[in-house]
């Protein structure tokens, strides 16, 4: 019998419902959606496993029918270990709204829901020591006491050795007036790799408007690496001389493909990314490869629910 090999990524954050709606349009326009499983963190986590790379995923799920329909989607694919359940909380719904084009926008219901009740020490310091990466999202820094755990949650993986990839993953209505900024520089100082957009870093007071100038100004604040993702432009990355794949800084133009829906293309980007580096690829073939996951996840609607596995990743690449 073949022992399951221990994860050596860890990926925490929000588990939440997406309701995706079935016309483009405003959302006062939309009569009807269609209900997914979604949460950044969740999206990458799920998308890890099917890239073969199961990670643990350390999140709080409300004991709510929400809830349970988020728990059974996630065990198909992931370790229970770490997935807490939260009796006194409801679950956090987004509404999608999308145009012609397939660019979304979000409006949650997450007052004092179960993944913002996330507590510090959920994750013991014995399986930070095994661990190789440690993956955080910025939706969980907009309120406490998922905050703490979150920051707890950086400071103790650097401590331990673990690598730490961080998404800010700006969502602006979800934030009081300069705490998005506040909270992205502090999360800067504890992270070796960030994966941003444009959109992300502007929100958080960064102005250049090139995306090799953007990046470089990102390592300055902290990471030694930053991957920044360009929407159908590809995306580019900038590494600095304290990373381990070595000084450097490239562009890769993505993927042709028929975009059906944006939903969880920069998740599947950024466990794309994390796939290729936890197999220590060199920076152009991370972006080669995050790329092409980011790539079919938009061919179907959905995040989760779109995510590829990596023959099709494969498939695309040689096409």
């Amino acid at each position: 019998m073949t022992e399951t090999p221990k994860p050596r990524i860890l990926v925490s954050g929000e588990t939440l419902v997406d309701f995706l709606p079935e016309q483009p349009g405003a959302l006062s326009d939309v009569s009807s959606f269609d209900r997914r499983p979604g949460g950044a963190p969740a999206n990458v986590a799920v998308a890890l496993s099917k890239l073969d790379e199961t990670p643990w995923f350390w999140t709080r799920i409300a004991d709510d029918p929400f809830g349970d329909f988020l728990v059974h989607t996630l065990a198909e694919t992931l370790p229970d270990r770490f997935v807490e359940r939260d009796p006194d909380a409801k679950t956090t719904l987004a509404f999608v709204t999308h145009d012609e084009t397939g660019d979304r926008e979000f409006s949650f219901y997450r007052d004092g829901t179960a993944d913002t009740q996330l507590r510090p020490g959920g994750v013991e310091d014995d399986v930070l020591a095994d661990l190789e990466w440690v993956y955080v999202g910025g939706v969980m820094l907009a309120s406490n006491p998922g905050r703490r755990a979150t920051l707890d949650l950086a400071e103790r993986a650097k401590k331990a050795g673990c690598s730490v990839v961080f998404d800010p993953n700006a969502r602006p209505e979800l934030w009081p007036e300069n705490g998005y900024l506040d909270m992205v520089d502090q999360m800067l100082s504890l992270s070796d790799v960030v994966k941003a957009t444009p959109e992300d870093l502007n929100m958080a007071g960064f102005d250049a408007e090139d995306p090799i100038s953007l990046a470089v100004d990102v390592c300055e604040a902290g990471p030694h690496t930053c991957l920044l993702t360009l929407g159908e432009d590809g995306a580019h990355a900038h590494a600095t001389e304290d990373a381990p794949w070595g000084e450097n800084s490239l562009s890769h133009s993505g993927y042709d493909v028929s975009v059906a829906d944006t939903t969880g293309a920069g998740d599947a980007f950024t466990a794309g990314a994390l796939a290729a580096l936890a197999e220590d690829e060199p920076l152009s073939e991370v972006l080669a490869f995050a790329n092409a996951v980011a790539a079919l996840t938009t061919t179907e609607s959905g995040a989760m629910t779109a995510l590829p596995n990596r023959p099709s990743v494969t498939r695309l690449r040689k096409s």
